[in-house]
């Protein structure tokens, strides 16, 4: 696992996790995932592609994605399950949007397509070249999951290897 693909990641949510709930994170667990990921409740699935490619999955536990809706609403609880996906779909898209700049600022080019909702109880299995990270946040109103599986694309690796 490339740590310097990771890196930004890991920052960017303690960043917007930390904003957006006002309170302190801190990292719980950290583990490397050979077999697929097992979904914990609603999660967001969102596709990488280009000198970087891969996914990354941002999973809530139903009752701490309520629990972050209503903070992010303002309200006791929120209207809908559809508010629900969708303010995890907006921390997800957040927590990507910042690690991307990070990623296009060391002069990586790559394409982030928007969320899907992932509904199934496993994740794409990683493979032989590509390495599952799995992150839990521990915030003030639950644990906020991210699994992030990515790799430099095939054409990347042969650029670095001709430039050498």
């Amino acid at each position: 696992m490339r740590m310097e693909l990771i890196q930004p990641f890991i920052n960017s949510a303690d960043a917007v996790l930390a904003q957006g709930l006002q309170s302190p994170t801190s990292i719980e667990n950290l583990t490397m995932e050979e077999e697929a990921y097992r979904r914990k409740g609603v999660a967001a699935l969102i596709w990488v592609t280009g000198d970087i490619e891969g996914r990354i999955i941002f999973d809530l536990a139903p009752e701490t994605a309520v629990r972050v809706a209503s903070k992010f609403a303002g309200t006791e609880l929120p209207e809908s399950d559809e508010l629900v996906r969708e303010t995890v779909f907006e921390l997800a898209n957040q927590i990507i949007g910042n690690a991307v700049t990070s990623l296009n600022d060391q002069g990586f080019h790559f394409r982030v397509h928007p969320p899907a909702l992932h509904t199934a109880d496993h994740g794409p299995k990683t493979s032989e070249d590509t390495e599952a990270l799995v992150i839990c946040f521990e915030t003030c109103i639950g644990d906020v999951f991210m699994n992030i599986a990515l790799r430099y694309s095939h054409s990347h690796r042969l650029e670095a290897a001709v430039g050498q």
